[in-house]
């Protein structure tokens, strides 16, 4: 309870800094009219982007609104918005507080699609940022780049977006050092076979929950709870952990190597998601960090989850990697079914499992098409997504 309590507050918290009454506004349709309206901007301004197409590459720092006075930068029309394409980032920002960013498109960018961050100073993070109705798609395209980059960023929540096709060996949305965060109502997807990770959250990042999202094929690892981080990078310093106390409910996975892993992690949960035909893995649990100090990967929970999987490619259904602790991993009250042999049992798991289930016509509205939500006669099911979205545009 204590996760999804503060997960909420820090959602709750975010929200809060839009819609304020008698902010003043400010509209501009060129990248010059932009640039000088976010160097004037101050606690309260709303900048409205006018539909059109615009030159990406823009660096803004020290942008810093109030609680109940954010600095918002905007579309003029949320139908319609802005497109802004090409050159390193469309859009960097360093060193803010109670930012929102909202109705935009941003396409191809060479390293980032979005990229906020601390500025580089460690021991003072960006906070408060709401990210809301983001297009990013077409990253990279090689190497490893990101549809949304976040370093250093404290209470903040991103939902509504679409990510698509970021680099071949990056991330949909990367977080590293990142804490009291909230990723919800969104879809990642990408090619099959490439991207590393759809979420990934890393290099000591703390309280983030990812709920009611969508993954399609979003890499070889879905989710990546923990990582791989440069000692140098974490934010704070290493505390031992690579991720903590992490949330992952009520998502819907299509595809991928492992729809998630735990790596490095300390404490995660993954509870209340359907995850459809993986190709390797239902999920893993690996130790990537080995430095002096750090805990093995331990203290995750995987429950009340729906697991349909294909017999010829989830051959294992829990990857174990060295140096790890699954003695401390909870495994419970999932349900199993397989697609090319519904009477198959119920895998055996390398680690214990309680209070399995057996399934042998799980009822998908239209598993072919990629909408898993059940049938509008189906009784109420106590695992798999609840509310489970269906295939976005």
């Amino acid at each position: 309870m204590g996760l999804i309590r503060r997960s909420l507050m820090a959602s709750c918290c975010v929200i809060l800094i839009s819609g304020i009454v008698g902010a003043a506004e400010v509209s501009v349709s060129s990248v010059e009219e932009l640039r000088r309206a976010v160097a004037e901007a101050k606690p309260g301004t709303t900048i409205l982007i006018a539909p059109g197409e615009y030159e990406g590459g823009h660096h803004f720092r020290g942008l810093k609104g109030e609680p109940d006075a954010p600095i918002v930068i905007r579309g003029a029309d949320a139908g319609n918005p802005p497109v802004f394409k090409g050159r390193n980032n469309a859009f960097q920002f360093s060193e803010i507080a109670h930012v929102e960013i909202r109705d935009l498109v941003l396409t191809g960018a060479t390293e980032n699609g979005l990229n906020i961050d601390d500025g580089g100073d460690l021991a003072n993070p960006s906070h408060h940022l709401a990210l809301r109705n983001l297009v990013v798609r077409d990253v990279g395209p090689g190497g490893n780049h990101d549809g949304i980059k976040l370093s250093g960023i404290v209470d903040f929540v991103v939902e509504d977006c679409l990510l698509e096709r970021w680099g071949a060996g990056g991330s949909g949305i990367d977080m590293v050092g990142c804490h009291r965060g909230v990723i919800q109502n969104s879809t990642f997807r990408h090619n099959e076979g490439e991207g590393s990770n759809g979420v990934q959250a890393k290099g000591g990042t703390s309280e983030v929950a990812i709920r009611h999202c969508r993954f399609e094929n979003a890499g070889e690892r879905a989710i990546n709870l923990g990582g791989s981080t440069g000692l140098q990078f974490f934010r704070p310093k290493p505390q031992g952990y690579e991720g903590k106390d992490l949330l992952v409910e009520d998502c819907v996975f299509l595809g991928s190597s492992s729809p998630m892993a735990f790596v490095g992690v300390d404490g995660a949960i993954v509870r209340h998601n359907t995850i459809y035909a993986p190709k390797r893995w239902a999920f893993r649990i690996l130790q990537e960090t080995k430095a002096p100090g750090f805990v093995p990967s331990r203290n995750g929970r995987f429950t009340d989850n729906l697991i349909a999987y294909r017999s010829d490619e989830m051959t294992i259904p829990i990857n174990i990697g060295p140096d790890t602790a699954p003695e401390t991993f909870t495994v419970a009250r999932n349900a199993w079914y397989c697609i090319d042999d519904p009477q198959r049992p119920i895998p055996r798991l390398s680690i214990p499992q309680t209070d399995a289930v057996h399934l042998v016509d799980p009822p998908f509205r239209d598993a072919a098409r990629g909408d898993l939500r059940p049938r509008p006669d189906a009784p109420p099911r106590p695992f798999g997504a609840r509310e489970a979205n269906a295939p976005a545009n």
